[in-house]
């Protein structure tokens, strides 16, 4: 069952139905259903889908002129062609009133290999395909290849395409669906441990529970998540322990260049190459202060991923368990218990989610522009003492329209949210005061709240549960 995805499959409908040609780019990292969203597109149209493999020039000619004869004249099987240019030829011959589509997925794989490629494509929708029934859809996982040599200024095929879709992990609700039986929480675990990375999700089956599911796929050798990062890290970089050290520390909350490259002994201009890279592939995203961002002293690194993040919590530690086969043993032995800790990061990116979506539409009282976290250092009075203290809001959505704020704590806990909570985020508050004016404060709970909250009348303050995450939409 194909799930989500409703605006890009709404983008190509809309090009595919438009006279002529049209041309998209569609990329993302790898696992996160791009292949998927492209057969769903076109399994009620006429197409030639075609996916490069790393085996040279010729032999992706070959392979892309049998899935051309295939489509297009399957009574010529066998026949090969002796150059792109004469593929192209065919299908232009071959173009007819009902629209095609052409589809090159893993575009870098041949791209790589075959400099002339995009220059002989950018020939054809310039002199032959212009005015042709003819949709291209050109794929691929590298980010760097696709941003670099497809999209930019400098490749040939610049200024050709007519739309582009980044594609990127589900949000929570969309991962959901994927297990529409399931509780609110563990909707939102099946969401923290795939990261909401559409083949991660695939595999999760509905029919078992979520700690089943966990057991399976992580804590078996023979699971697909068990070695996944590995194999990730092995099939975008060369220098596989560079990238796995880089990626330990960040996961353990090492956030930092300095600090990284204290950690591991490497200079600092090498580990900042190395987040770049990994940046480049949807892996680790650059998180800057919301009321700072200007301030590079105030930068982050963090895993994008959680399923990564889950997986370096956990698994280098049970490695030797694993093999012994006792996985489920150290699941519910090691991990169940932590299994809320490990989920508060998750929560607070889906509660900045929920308040995003909902601040935009003016549902907290003003129009919300974005989104993010702050964190810096507070100074207050506690009886005679002073106090100068680390500290962060999870949640702060800025208004650059009226200069209005909301701000929020996130608790995914078995404990009910209490008065002292409440306290430290108004104590808080003023680190935003002098820039916003306040109009609500949030508070997300997995458990609830305590008695006290309903002692207090104040329209300020916002109460919201982990149910109220999933049905409002």
């Amino acid at each position: 069952m194909f799930i989500g995805r409703e605006r890009e499959l709404s983008s190509l409908d809309e090009l595919y139905s438009q006279p002529g040609f049209g041309m998209t780019v569609i990329y993302g990292r790898r696992r996160i259903g791009k292949s998927t969203l492209i057969n769903e597109f076109i399994k009620d149209k006429k197409a030639v889908f075609y996916t490069a493999t790393k085996v040279g020039r010729e032999r992706n000619l070959e392979l892309l002129s049998q899935q051309v004869i295939s489509t297009l004249e399957p009574s010529l099987v066998g026949v090969t062609f002796p150059s792109l240019e004469a593929v192209f030829d065919f299908i232009s011959n071959r173009l007819s009133d009902e629209k095609l589509i052409l589809v090159i997925d893993e575009l870098p794989f041949w791209a790589q290999d075959d400099r002339a490629l995009l220059s002989v494509m950018q020939k054809y929708i310039d002199t032959i395909w212009s005015d042709k029934n003819l949709m291209i859809i050109l794929c691929g996982s590298s980010l760097s290849f696709m941003e670099n040599k497809v999209l930019s200024e400098k490749s040939p095929l610049f200024g050709r395409r007519n739309s582009q879709i980044r594609l990127e992990a589900f949000d929570y609700l969309d991962a959901a669906k994927f297990v529409p039986a399931y509780s609110s929480e563990d909707k939102a675990v099946v969401y923290g441990i795939t990261g909401g990375v559409a083949k991660y999700l695939a595999l999760i089956n509905p029919k078992c529970s979520v700690d089943t599911n966990i057991k399976r796929l992580f804590f078996h050798t023979d699971g697909y998540l068990y070695d996944e990062t590995r194999n990730l890290l092995t099939q975008e970089f060369s220098d596989v322990t560079m990238v796995n050290n880089v990626i330990e520390q960040i996961a353990s909350g090492v956030n930092t260049v300095n600090e990284i490259s204290q950690k591991i002994g490497q200079n600092p201009t090498t580990v900042l190459y190395t987040i770049d890279k990994l940046i480049q592939v949807g892996l680790v995203e650059k998180r800057k202060c919301i009321t700072e961002e200007k301030n590079k002293k105030k930068t982050q690194y963090i895993l994008k991923d959680s399923m990564f993040r889950f997986w370096y919590a956990f698994i280098p530690k049970a490695t030797s368990v694993i093999e012994m086969g006792q996985g489920d043993r150290y699941y519910d032995k090691v991990v169940k218990p932590q299994l809320h800790d490990f989920m508060g990061n998750v929560f607070e990116d889906m509660c900045r989610y929920y308040t995003l979506m909902n601040g935009i539409t003016g549902a907290f009282g003003s129009m919300l522009t974005s989104v993010g976290v702050w964190w810096g250092t507070e100074n207050f009075k506690k009886g005679p003492e002073n106090i100068h203290q680390s500290a962060d809001i999870d949640v702060v959505g800025i208004s650059d329209v009226d200069k209005t704020a909301v701000i929020g704590e996130c608790k995914f806990k078995n404990d009910r949210i209490d008065k002292n909570v409440y306290d430290t985020l108004v104590r808080r508050s003023s680190v935003i005061s002098g820039k916003y004016r306040i109009i609500r404060y949030l508070f997300f709970s997995l458990s609830g709240y305590t008695d006290w909250f309903d002692t207090i009348n104040d329209d300020s303050i916002v109460l919201l549960t982990l149910d109220d995450l999933y049905k409002s939409f």
